[in-house]
């Protein structure tokens, strides 16, 4: 039983160090059917969602939701932690002797509680090492409690620091392309009285690093597609998705815009959904809803013609455009569902305000105005 339990401990701290290098040192996705990792996740994720689902309100449903991302890599660094503890604790079991004061027996749960102790380097002294493995085992589990709290340190900065540079790009784009972002609206801002459409070139040669960067992050930190965007209209796939659409209209053909930029950047953009579909585990839907019905479709047309951006209309432009939605939205619905995100349309049915226009204080602010300028009527009145 003793050799047993060794061989146990062995199994569960190697499994640990294995997952941990694999999640926080490799920057590559990991293709073995078990890990710690992602079991942890579909464990957790999935009744968190749930939970979620039963919020009615949009608003507390997303910070709900937000909560997710930073408390997962907490409670996962814990199952490390417990993993770790665990294992040293089999192996002390199996190979070690111990004392404790007062001559008291030793029994598993004590050498539980005596490894966490030498884990997290406490000392107490209550129970001693008494054989060569047991005090080596000893020293080496304290070791590996230091660099653990290495891991902490350097991992949760590096986390943080990859959403930031995520998330100020898709704060840039509230002015560009709307709250929640859509391709028309993209491209009725910038495909217009622009000198050879220099302004929407780079806007989508941005977006392509962007899209470059967050599939790099992606792939080394999964934890990262968890972490929600700082208002509930803006998500990570949804400026993804936005980009995607807008690029794939300017292949479709818009009279007076070039191609080149916007097909390098679908290509990179769809590369980045492609894989990150794989990493969270999304599951292909054949009955997704339509994004872009016949009817949707007109109206956008009609909108962009509207404004000057005329969208090539033939039966073989609306084949290559259902060509080109093919390649991604599948994934990026799946990939929706999955992470519980609401991802933009195409076109607004209706004109909305984009994020830098509304405040709190705006409707108290106007109330005000329209006193001031009712007050100034009256006086004009009074005097005449």
């Amino acid at each position: 039983m003793r050799i047993f339990l060794s061989i146990l401990g062995i199994v569960i701290v190697l499994s640990v160090l294995l997952d941990a290098f694999e999640t926080v040192v490799l920057p590559r996705r990991v293709r073995r059917y078990f890990r710690i990792t992602a079991w942890f996740y579909r464990r957790t994720w999935i009744p968190w969602r749930n939970i979620a689902g039963r919020i009615q309100s949009a608003g507390r449903r997303e910070n709900f939701l937000g909560y997710f991302g930073p408390l997962s890599l907490i409670l996962l660094l814990a199952v490390w932690a417990f993993g770790l503890i665990l294992g040293f604790a089999l192996l002390q079991y199996g190979a070690g002797k111990h004392i404790q004061m007062g001559n008291e027996p030793i029994t598993f749960g004590r050498l539980l509680y005596h490894s966490g102790e030498t884990f997290f380097t406490l000392g107490y002294g209550d129970i001693v090492p008494n054989s060569g493995i047991a005090r080596a085992l000893a020293v080496l589990e304290a070791g590996m409690g230091f660099a653990f709290l290495g891991v902490v340190i350097g991992y949760l900065p590096t986390i943080y620091s990859a959403f930031s540079r995520r998330e100020i790009q898709i704060s840039l784009l509230d002015a560009r392309a709307g709250s929640p972002p859509t391709a028309a609206e993209l491209l009725s801002r910038f495909a217009t009285n622009l000198p050879d459409q220099a302004v929407l070139d780079q806007i989508f040669r941005d977006w392509e690093r962007w899209a470059a960067e967050v599939l790099e992050s992606h792939l080394s930190y999964p934890a990262l597609s968890f972490f929600r965007s700082q208002h509930v209209n803006q998500s990570w796939l949804g400026a993804l998705v936005t980009i995607l659409d807008a690029s794939a209209l300017v292949l479709v053909g818009i009279d007076g815009v070039r191609r080149q930029q916007a097909k390098i950047t679908f290509a990179m953009a769809r590369h980045a959904v492609v894989d990150l579909a794989q990493v969270i585990n999304a599951r292909y839907d054949p009955h997704l809803p339509e994004r872009l019905p016949a009817e949707e479709l007109s109206r956008l047309r009609q909108s962009l013609a509207e404004q000057g951006v005329r969208v090539a209309e033939t039966p073989e432009a609306e084949q290559k455009l259902a060509q080109l939605r093919a390649f991604y939205e599948p994934y990026a619905l799946s990939m929706a569902r999955s992470l519980f995100i609401d991802l933009p349309p195409w076109i607004h049915r209706e004109k909305k305000r984009d994020n830098w226009q509304a405040g709190p204080w705006d409707r108290a602010i106007q109330a005000k105005s329209l006193e001031s300028l009712a007050a100034q009527r009256q006086k004009v009145n009074d005097h005449f």
